[in-house]
């Protein structure tokens, strides 16, 4: 009786540890570009299906992210940022819908 109480609670510790293991991972994935003097830095960033990249923008002016038909930031004020989550393979170009002049690619494998 007691070895089995002692192998569910070894079952259920390991188990706990993959999930927090997992957890972690997916945070690791987690990606920043700075906007800052009217760039996109990086302006190319490859990551994996399931990455979320964040935007900040720094500068002291409003920005925004947009890629046609894939997703769209509300204005970005100093210190505002703008998430996404890549759930599909694929090129996601992007720029400044105030400043078209500003862009960017994301390589999403």
């Amino acid at each position: 009786m007691l070895f089995a109480t002692l192998r569910n609670l070894g079952i259920r510790l390991a188990v706990a540890a993959m999930m927090t293991t997992q957890i972690h991972a997916a945070r690791c994935e987690d990606l920043s570009i700075m906007i800052d003097n009217f760039t996109f830095e990086p302006a190319q960033l490859t990551v994996k299906v399931g990455t979320t990249v964040t935007w900040k923008n720094r500068d002291d002016i409003p920005h925004t992210v947009v890629s046609a038909g894939k997703f769209r930031s509300k204005t970005l004020d100093t210190d505002d940022s703008f998430a996404f989550t890549f759930t599909a393979a694929g090129d996601y170009t992007y720029f400044c819908s105030l400043h078209p002049h500003m862009k960017g690619i994301i390589k999403v494998e």
